[in-house]
């Protein structure tokens, strides 16, 4: 858990800005990286991500696979 908050609530709270992020409630941004097991368990599971939230788009696996395949072309090139 730790980990996870000092990737998440402690930026927040150091920039001040808990107000809107920080974590996931009412009213705050729901930009969110949705995993396919708890991170609470083994902190490697921050690995598997199954889908992406941000800024309003839901971004599935295969999408974000797709955008990964395109990334790396283009910086082959």
């Amino acid at each position: 858990m730790e980990a996870i908050q000092s990737a998440t609530y402690n930026p927040a709270l150091y920039w001040g800005i808990t107000a809107t992020t920080g974590s996931v409630e009412k009213g705050k941004r729901a930009d969110l990286i949705l995993l396919r097991a708890n991170p609470l368990e083994n902190i490697d599971n921050t690995t598997k991500i199954e889908a992406v939230v941000s800024n309003g788009h839901y971004y599935p696996r295969q999408e974000l696979d797709r955008m990964l395949s395109e990334a790396a072309m283009m910086a082959s090139k």
